[in-house]
């Protein structure tokens, strides 16, 4: 991004630049999608298994995998379609998480730009940690949720719509877990301080309840409570490592 007048760029040149994050990011997410479409029988058994073992009924010989079916002629193709658009989106997390900060980098100084691998060498595997979270979380939240079903009614469930639930879990981890990751960018951009970080931690903790509970597929206590909790214990990691920070900067500003 080039600068204009003092580091300040026409409001064109920000869509410009904006439109060449973007399509990076889409170009990395398709291309990853290649290996969610080249791996999905294996993607799709490892996602199905809180509800059926799709391996095993294929081995079986069984016509069908309990509850889970497919609708319409062009359900198939949709799901795979889906399911390797979804496997792209996580697989490129560290380019678009890049093209995010790069985006936003050029309006920093440049001491603050070095943060730049940093921010990505430790958004991502936070990032993946949260959807490994969120994996391991669902057997608990189908088990819960399925339980509601009365004894006397069968629960069938359509493979997109499971899919979709899925899916939707697992990148809400992992969105969620990028939390700390933004409060420490933002100590070290020097926008926000370690007190302004945590003297609000009421209304933090206020607030990470209310996301769970607003953007948590499943609605079900046991599984907003593994989400709310280590946000909350990250949140306030954050914090403390941000507090850290500004005592360091102090010391070298008084040295200075």
């Amino acid at each position: 991004m080039v600068a204009h007048e003092g580091g300040r760029m026409p409001l064109l040149e920000h869509f410009r630049e904006l439109r060449k994050r973007v399509v990076r990011a889409a170009a990395a997410i398709l291309v990853a999608s290649v290996f969610g479409w080249a791996f999905y029988p294996k993607i799709v058994n490892a996602l199905a298994k809180p509800i059926c073992n799709l391996h095993r009924s294929h081995i079986a010989g069984l016509g069908n995998c309990g509850a889970l079916y497919v609708n319409g002629v062009l359900g198939p193709l949709n799901l795979q379609v889906t399911v390797s658009f979804l496997v792209g989106i996580i697989i490129s997390a560290p380019i678009w998480l890049y093209q995010l900060w790069a985006f936003v980098a050029p309006g920093l100084h440049r001491r603050e730009k070095k943060f730049s691998i940093l921010f990505i060498s430790i958004a991502t595997p936070f990032f993946a940690g949260g959807a490994f979270l969120g994996y391991r979380v669902l057997p608990l939240a189908v088990k819960a949720l399925l339980g509601f079903t009365p004894s006397s009614l069968n629960n069938l469930v359509r493979f997109d719509d499971y899919l979709s639930f899925v899916l939707r879990l697992i990148l809400v981890f992992g969105g969620a877990f990028e939390l700390p990751v933004l409060l420490v960018a933002l100590n070290l951009a020097g926008v926000l301080s370690g007190r302004g970080i945590l003297k609000p931690w009421r209304i933090a903790i206020f607030g990470i309840a209310f996301f769970t509970a607003a953007f948590s597929p499943t609605g079900d206590p046991l599984t907003m409570s593994l989400l709310a909790l280590p946000l909350i214990l990250l949140y306030f990691f954050a914090g403390g490592i941000a507090l850290l920070n500004d005592r360091r900067r102090s010391k070298r500003a008084g040295s200075e």
